[in-house]
């Protein structure tokens, strides 16, 4: 499933590697040898993020984009 979230998107020449940050899920974050590879980690990374959450009773919040779509 992909999501909704601000990702954030840099290479790290220290790493050596694609590193995706998710500002809106504190502690989420991926990397990957490509750009694409580092969204993909990243779209799993929030997969689980939300379903630890969830089984601990804890808030999801909503995407940006979707929260200011209804304001």
């Amino acid at each position: 499933m992909e999501y909704n979230y601000r990702l954030e998107l840099r290479w790290s020449q220290e790493d050596g590697a694609w590193l995706v940050d998710v500002p809106e899920l504190p502690g989420a974050m991926a990397d990957g040898a490509t750009p694409e590879e580092a969204v993909a980690h990243a779209q799993q990374v929030i997969e689980h993020w939300i379903a630890f959450a969830r089984e601990h009773g804890r808030a999801v919040p909503e995407p940006e984009a979707l929260a200011a779509s209804k304001s």
